[in-house]
């Protein structure tokens, strides 16, 4: 694989993508460089699998053909070699604040807030679009040197196609999904969306840890591009490409800090920050810190960890002999576990253990068992464990069970539904004018996006990190709400 430049990281960001990637790189002998893995501000990479031990979600369904490797096309929903649709009797539900029924052109629909649908007079095939379909790509990392990091991304996309698809079109046209596998590799994303610019309308919902690579060729061809976040900042200046999950670099937003002075002020006063040593997640690790002080928090141990160290005792022993109250770390599930460990042995107990959405994983929790009770985590989208109480979460897990049973939501699936979520509703709305530059403009003027109040506030058209959190703790298997159920949105620190 090619070495590529090294970017600025982002803020809360990908950190722990950094740390994850890096010691599977490491192992596997990969020529990339684990320093190029860069962050995205506004929550943390590193939820794999997704799932939330001890929680109940809805699902069901039937059985979908299964993702294959490589690019293909299907009608409605599954990518890769191997075939097969899905179907269903949900019918899709409308855009905006809350949920209803899908817009129809030419009309309006007043239960999701009053989208106005487009007329359809005037639309024209172009590419990607024929007669009969609106044909869409998704770019993700499926193989690789952690194999199947983001195939939730893809999963999401397929599952709203045949969502989607089940009840509605657009002007006539149904979905359909071409997948690209980017394999943790710049040039594979390239070539992804170099078939992209040729073969589909728009790139919807991907999500890989070295986006840089495909960043020029949608910016020359006019592709618009709709990810369910931005990791690099060759893919953060692409003009055609935005973040259903909105990030800037160098923001960090203020709810963390804030949620920590009014709730635990002694750990606010005596804090530390660990952080594995590579990548985003040693910049991040320092940019946080730097952030969280300005906002009125004290740091007494700001501390790296070389990714090759596994005796996390040393570092356990600092902190009791400061002190330290409260404890962040930015890393992976498995090195959240290991420090949790290491603290539980030394009879260690700070009174917050924070870490950002990566631990909000059935690894962290199965793997973990007693040491990371009590384990907080702040997160900007509805918890699974409530999704009952929102219909397009409700939605959304119910379909990926019906396109792949058995498959767990996950972080960066809600965001690449989301995407999917954004771009039907913005074609929609287009209309007969509905064309790539038509789009991509419109795009440049979303903001306050919440697909349905599936998650917190984004702002894809202005680029800026969302501001709003909520906060979780770990009460032996299950995660319950801490703070209360809304989100915090205090603004933004910029470091």
């Amino acid at each position: 694989m090619p070495s590529l430049r090294r970017h600025r990281a982002g803020s809360v960001a990908l950190g722990v993508l950094a740390g994850a990637l890096t010691l599977s790189l490491a192992a596997c002998g990969s020529q990339l460089d684990p320093n190029q893995v860069v962050g995205a501000g506004g929550t943390a990479a590193g939820v794999q699998g997704g799932a939330v031990a001890g929680g109940e979600v809805p699902g069901g369904g039937t059985v979908g053909g299964d993702l294959g490797t490589g690019a293909g096309t299907t009608g409605g929903t599954t990518g890769g070699t191997t075939g097969g649709t899905t179907g269903g009797t949900t019918g899709a539900s409308g855009s905006g604040g809350s949920a209803g029924g899908a817009p129809q052109p030419g009309g309006e629909n007043a239960a999701d807030g009053g989208t106005k649908a487009g007329s359809c007079d005037g639309f024209k095939n172009q590419v990607g679009i024929t007669d009969d379909t609106i044909t869409i790509g998704n770019a993700s990392d499926i193989s690789g040197p952690v194999p199947g990091i983001f195939e939730s991304s893809q999963d999401a996309v397929k599952a709203y196609v045949a969502y989607f698809n089940a009840s509605t079109d657009i002007c006539g046209r149904k979905l359909e999904l071409k997948s690209y596998d980017s394999r943790t590799d710049a040039a594979a994303d390239q070539q992804a969306y170099s078939d992209g610019c040729e073969n589909v309308f728009a790139m919807i919902g991907s999500m890989s840890a070295f986006d840089s690579g495909g960043a020029a060729a949608a910016q020359g061809c006019g592709l618009p591009d709709i990810r369910s976040a931005m990791v690099t900042n060759d893919r953060q200046d692409c003009g055609t490409c935005f973040g259903a999950q909105s990030t800037v670099a160098n923001q960090f937003q203020n709810a963390v800090p804030d949620y920590v002075k009014k709730n635990f002020p002694d750990a606010a006063a005596n804090a530390a920050m660990l952080y594995i040593n590579a990548g985003a997640a040693a910049e991040n690790g320092k940019l946080q810190a730097s952030a969280m002080t300005q906002r009125g928090m004290k740091f007494s141990m700001v501390q790296a960890i070389d990714i090759a160290e596994f005796n996390y005792a040393p570092y356990v022993q600092q902190m009791k002999d400061k002190g330290v109250k409260y404890v962040q770390m930015i890393a992976q599930p498995a090195q959240f576990v290991r420090l949790a460990d290491a603290m539980q042995q030394q009879g260690f107990k700070p009174d917050v253990f924070m870490i950002d959405p990566s631990a909000y994983d059935s690894e962290y929790v199965e793997s973990g068992g007693s040491a990371v009770d009590g384990t907080t985590v702040f997160t900007n989208f509805v918890p699974f464990e409530e999704a009952s109480s929102n219909k397009e979460m409700q939605t959304y897990v119910s379909w990926l069970n019906q396109v792949r049973p058995g498959a767990e939501p996950s972080f960066f699936g809600v965001f690449s539904w989301s995407a999917a979520r954004l771009f039907v509703e913005r074609a929609v709305a287009l209309g007969g004018k509905l064309s790539r530059e038509s789009l991509v403009a419109d795009l440049g003027r979303v903001s306050d996006w919440t697909a349905n109040g599936m998650h917190a506030p984004q702002y894809p058209g202005p680029r800026r990190t969302g501001d709003c959190w909520r906060f979780l703790t770990l009460e032996g298997s299950r995660w319950v709400s801490a703070g209360g159920t809304k989100y915090t949105c205090a603004g933004l620190t910029t470091v």
